[in-house]
This record gives C-alpha cells, structure tokens and sequence, in this order.
C-alpha cells in the first residue's frame, strides 16, 4: 500500500543547497521530508569539491619537494604511491561525510527517505512507495557532467569528475577535454602526481576569467609541464590499442591527433531533473536550468529549485547561498533575490585564481570612468619570504571610487576575495579599503596597496601640495 506523507516542506535532493534547507528548517521546528536517490552529500562531497581538492593538496605536497632548492633544501623527485593517494581523497570523504549523513539529519528531525522520485502532480511527490503531499517543494537536485556528442566517444572508456576519483593506478597520459575550472584543476593534479597531460580547449583555456589573469595561472600549469591545445576543437576520438584512446582535433594548422592513456571530459554540466517529470508540477525546465526561482518566490505557486539545478553559477557556495535566500519565503513568506555581483568564484590551480563582481570589460561596458587598480604579489613581503610572487591584486573601481570588481591570481587567492565580495556587497569603496589595517607581514596587504594607487595622483596637485605649504607655516 501506498503511504501518504503530509510535511509543510519537501527538499528534493541531498546535496549542499538540500541539506542546508533541511536542516535549518528542521531548526525552526517545520516538519521536513528529505529525499535522495544516490549519496548523501551530492556531488560537492562524493565527486566534486571535496576529493579535487584532497588530490590537489596531495599534488601540491609532490611538487614541493620538487620545488624547494630555493629554500636552501636539496629537491628530490617523490615516490607516488597513487593507490595510497586514492585512499587520502576517499579518506577525506569519509572525515566529512557524517556531518551529511542520514542519522545526523534523522537526529535533526528531518524524514530521510532514500529512493528515486518524480511529480505526479503539482501537489504530490511520488518517492518509492511514499507519496509527499507538500505545502512547498525545494528541487535541488544539483547537475551532471555533461557528455558532448563527439563522434566515436561511446567507443571508448571516458572518465568525469564522477569516476576519475575511483582510478587507483595513475594515468599514464590524461587527455582533458574542457579547458575549464575543472579540466584545468585536475591536469594541474595529475600532472604534479607523475601523469603526463594535455588539455584540448576548442576556444581559450580559462576563457571567462580575465585574460591578464588567466595568463597567469595557465602559464603555472605549462610550468608544471601541462600542454594545453588552445583553440583545437575534438573532431573524434578512438579506442588506441587495448586502453589506449586517441583524440583527432581541428586547429587552425590544419588536423592533429593527440594520443594517451585515459580520456577525461571536464565540458561542462546538466541539470539532474529528467527523471522529475517537472512538466507534472507546471515547471518548465529549459536546458540551462529550472529557472523558477530567479527572486524567490518562484513563478509558481508551490516548487522552489535551488543550486545547480536552478541555472547560473554552479558552486557549492551558491548552492548555500540559495537556500539561504529560498528560506525566506519558506518560512517567514519574505522575497529574497539573488545578488550576483557578491558570488565569488576560484579555480585552484597553481596559482589561485579568483573573481568577484564586475570584470574590467563588464565595467568598461556600463560605467564611464572606471579606474583599473593593480598591486603585484612581487612587491609584498610574504609573497617574497615563500617565494610565490607570480601574481597580482587588480581592483575595479567607479570614477567615485566604488568597489564595482575585484580579481587575485596567485597563492591563496581564494582566501583572500572573500573581503571584496563583502566590501562590493557593502557598498565600500577604494577609500575603505585604503582605511583597513591588515597585519603585517601577509598577503592581505596587497589589497590596500591597490586601494591605495586610487590616491596616487592626489599627491601631485598643486593645490594640495600648496595647501601643505601654507599649514608648515604654523609650525
């Protein structure tokens, strides 16, 4: 027999935007189903975040002791032990995976149930033998690696960032299709653990970041020994040998053939809604994304989507960032908009490469004005005593001097673009930041320097410096 469950809220998938909803609605006391088909945790935890950047950190660990001659220690070339590696990314996995597991939310009071779901109608879920009759539903079931349709690839064995974490013996030469975040984090890895890489990217590698600033982050990778194929667009591929693949690409030269081992395709990510039926709920599902949530409320009456699924930045901390807006309406029938000029975004290659609010070319486009402010990692102390000056600070500010953008390359950038997510969120601008008192000596100064450079000119006035003139007067 059918059971009938009657929650005020049904969170449909258990990735980071579906816990968090959970949770902090099982807080307040609201009656919650929660329900997942496959791992607690999503993508983030099981194939994402979580174990690219334990095999990034294990990369890192490998290419310092290859690095470390200007420190007055003799570098060696590490023994890598890739199962062993394997082990300290599903290790890390298993450290975090109880803060996301079924009997910590069982214990928080929200109903668990594990099992493939769809709408039956705009009212109820149908989840294995349960039928969820729901005030709101929140769909949050998150993306997928997406598979282009290139001719052969159904002939060969491909790996994505949902499979290439199970792989215990290292790769003898990883071809990476998608010059993107992902591609280029995990060449970078590999390449750091003893694979040879090459990146195909049909346009430029990194191509929404900044050039100036990718420039520095891809010329790390080819530092590292990572050859990336800008401009080379795949045509087909084909199994090469017993495990071999070979990938023919088209580049403006003329056709070229790249061969190796193992074949991952970092090009891009779908939505996880085919098995919804949405069009039983009256919500249209573009290729893109949901899209029934751009202000929360949604467009309609009873179905929220939040994270990946609803389109838009695909980050773990957008996806946190949904649910904290999509609670609003939830429970205390308050609107809430996505910003998106505070959403920051890293790619954690060597260097950091990271980006908040407006881009220089975005600002040129709309603001009249617009001051460009660099400060380089070379003239900053603690970037000199670790060595690890390629980099700089570029900030993007109004004629008055509002924070409208702010991009870092180099080591910890990622750490460091939270502040100009919170001053561009705020409303601050070059003047705030010029005010800020960051301790000495650290990397965070670099952004006050660039803040700084706004005033530069001021200096230089005739009327300024007569006005000084004129105060010495008084003693």
């Amino acid at each position: 027999m059918t059971k009938t469950l009657t929650p005020d809220i049904c969170v449909i998938g258990a990735g980071s935007a579906g816990l968090s909803v959970a949770a902090a609605a099982a807080t307040f006391g609201v009656p919650v189903v929660l329900v997942e088909r496959g791992r607690m945790g999503g993508d983030c935890l099981n194939y994402g975040c979580v174990p690219s950047k334990a095999l990034i950190a294990a990369g890192k660990r490998a290419h310092s002791m290859r690095d470390c001659a200007n420190f007055g220690i003799a570098a060696v070339e590490p023994e890598v032990d890739f199962r062993k590696v394997n082990r300290h990314v599903h290790d890390v996995i298993a450290a975090i995976a109880p803060n996301d597991s079924v009997e910590r939310f069982t214990a928080l009071g929200v109903r668990v149930i594990q099992a493939e779901t769809r709408f039956k109608d705009r009212r109820t879920l149908v989840a294995g033998d349960v039928e969820i009759r729901a005030r709101r539903f929140v769909v949050a079931t998150g993306s997928r690696p997406a598979i282009p349709a290139i001719p052969g690839i159904d002939g060969v064995d491909v790996l994505t960032n949902e499979t290439i974490f199970d792989l215990t013996r290292r790769p003898g030469h990883l071809i990476v299709v998608g010059g993107g975040p992902i591609g280029v984090e995990l060449a970078q890895a590999h390449r750091r653990l003893g694979s040879d890489v090459t990146v195909i990217e049909a346009a430029r590698a990194l191509g929404r970041e900044d050039p100036e600033m990718a420039a520095f982050a891809l010329r790390g990778l080819r530092e590292d020994g990572v050859v990336i194929r800008e401009g080379a667009k795949v045509a087909s591929v084909e199994r090469r040998g017993k495990t071999g693949v070979r990938v023919h690409v088209e580049t403006a030269a003329g056709p070229a053939t790249v061969d190796g081992t193992h074949l991952l395709v970092a090009a891009g990510r779908a939505p996880n809604v085919e098995s919804l039926d949405l069009a039983a709920a009256r919500v249209s599902f573009p290729p893109r994304g949901t899209k029934v949530n751009d202000r929360f409320p949604p467009t309609t009456r009873r179905v929220y989507a939040i994270g990946d699924v609803a389109g838009g930045p695909q980050f773990t901390h957008v996806a946190g960032y949904h649910a904290s807006l999509v609670l609003r309406p939830l429970l205390f029938r308050l609107s809430a908009r996505v910003d998106p000029s505070i959403i920051p975004r890293v790619t954690y290659t060597d260097p950091e490469l990271a980006h908040v609010g407006m881009s220089e070319e975005e600002a040129l486009k709309v603001h009249k004005g617009v001051r460009i402010l660099r400060w380089p990692l070379s003239e900053n102390d603690r970037a000199q005593t670790e060595r690890e000056t390629a980099g700089l600070v570029k900030l993007i500010a109004s004629s008055k001097g509002r924070i409208l953008g702010a991009s870092i390359v180099g080591a910890n950038a990622g750490e460091m673009i939270g502040l100009y997510g919170l001053a561009i969120g705020k409303g601050m601008g070059v003047r705030d930041l010029a005010s800020w008192l960051p301790p000495y000596p650290t990397r965070s100064e670099i952004g006050k320097r660039a803040a700084i450079t706004y005033f530069a000119g001021v200096t230089r006035k005739p009327a300024v410096r007569a006005l000084i003139r004129f105060l010495r007067i008084f003693g």
